[in-house]
């Protein structure tokens, strides 16, 4: 009997396809994984295109803008020396009026008084005078021929001179009198433009009275008064040319006022004078510029614009949209070598030129920067490189510009 343990396995005909099969579907998978052939393969993604420029340095023109008070060369008010009714009102709110023109006419009956009275007492002073001179006639030729003693004469003479000393203070008291008097009729002290009169005809008005009859506003010239707090005082005082503050103001070019309608005053002024200390309290320093007001266009109390312009030598600009913060400080990419970005920390003027920031350091004359889309970049990141037109995007850097400076 043969033990079955040792029986010979023949594989059936459906095995046999199996087998055959099995390296078929292998090599068919196999391509299926294999992607196109190697004449169609693509290779990765390359660096994504930025438009750069290079950093802008040269010339510029810079306009530093505040906001300005106007006052006129001279604001007289126009209060009385002495007590009195308004009889009289010559000039009306608004009037343009000239050196010496009547204003206001008051009424004091003490004071034509008190004239009439001094110009009595002239007179009797004057009779006086002429009573005792006869007097002194008289005696003199007595005494040469000594009928009487030179005692009466010395004494004619003495009243002489009495009456004569009485008749200078009888004078004295018409003057003051008649400048008592002329106290009641205001003329203007200047040429100028009338402000409000707040009082009426019939009112009583006295030397103390708080409030003026009116005020003389003579705006031939004016002045512009603004402040500059200490960090724009510093900027200011940096870019302008000359050793001492009076040296820069010197030196700075004609400034322009801006009216409250946004129009540009057609005469330039200068700037004059600063003051010497930083307010304690608003911790900003004034200062003033002079404008002729031949048109009459503005008056004391407007409020404008002023225009400083300031010429840069060599000036570092960069657009504004290549900038980004990070924690609280300004930022740019920079190109390496290669063309990866590089985050760069730059330190800004706060006041930039049109659409352009002056960079006061951290970049230098021929640096590469990204100018679009750097919200989407990290540092390190290979970009393909687009060139800007540099003389559009710096145009602002050739064309004057205003720009407000920020007041904090």
């Amino acid at each position: 009997m043969k033990n079955n343990h040792f029986m010979k396995w023949t594989p059936s005909i459906n095995h046999k396809m199996t087998f055959t099969l099995l390296p078929s579907l292998l090599v068919l998978l196999a391509a299926c994984h294999s992607g196109p052939p190697a004449g169609g393969q693509q290779g990765p993604a390359g660096p994504m295109p930025y438009k750069t420029a290079t950093v802008y340095s040269g010339p510029a023109t810079m306009y530093y803008t505040y906001p300005a008070t106007i006052q006129g060369e001279q604001d007289i008010e126009i209060r009385p020396k002495v007590d009195g009714f308004i009889e009289q009102i010559f000039v009306d709110e608004g009037a343009v009026v000239h050196k010496g023109q009547p204003l206001f006419k008051l009424r004091n009956p003490q004071y034509d008084a008190a004239l009439r009275t001094a110009e009595a007492s002239v007179k009797i002073g004057e009779a006086d005078v002429l009573t005792a001179e006869m007097n002194v006639e008289k005696v003199r030729p007595l005494v040469k021929q000594n009928i009487i003693s030179e005692y009466e004469l010395k004494s004619d003479e003495y009243t002489l001179q009495s009456k004569r000393a009485s008749l200078a203070s009888a004078k004295a008291d018409l003057l003051n009198a008649k400048v008592n008097l002329g106290y009641t009729y205001l003329t203007s002290p200047a040429d100028g433009v009338i402000s409000k009169i707040p009082y009426k005809v019939g009112t009583l008005i006295t030397s103390t009275s708080t409030n003026p009859l009116t005020t003389v506003y003579n705006t031939h010239n004016i002045y512009v008064y603004f402040s500059l707090n200490e960090k724009q005082l510093l900027e200011f005082l940096r870019v302008t040319k000359g050793k001492t503050l009076k040296d820069k103001l010197a030196t700075t070019a004609d400034v322009s006022l801006v009216l409250p309608d946004g129009t540009e005053y057609p005469l330039k002024g200068r700037l004059v004078t600063a003051s010497g200390l930083v307010s304690t309290e608003t911790g900003s320093v004034s200062f003033r510029a002079d404008f002729p007001n031949t048109l009459g266009l503005i008056r004391s109390g407007n409020s404008a614009t002023i225009k400083i312009p300031v010429n840069i030598n060599s000036a570092t600009l960069i657009p504004q949209n290549a900038t980004y913060d990070m924690q609280g400080k300004k930022f740019v990419y920079t190109l390496s070598d290669k063309d990866s970005t590089v985050n760069t920390g730059v330190q800004l003027s706060e006041n930039p030129i049109g659409n352009l920031y002056v960079v006061q350091s951290g970049l230098k004359s021929g640096d590469k920067i990204v100018i679009e889309g750097v919200g989407n970049l990290k540092p390190g990141v290979a970009i393909k490189p687009i060139p800007a037109n540099t003389d559009s995007l710096y145009a602002d850097a050739k064309t004057p510009t205003t720009n407000s400076l920020k007041h904090k």
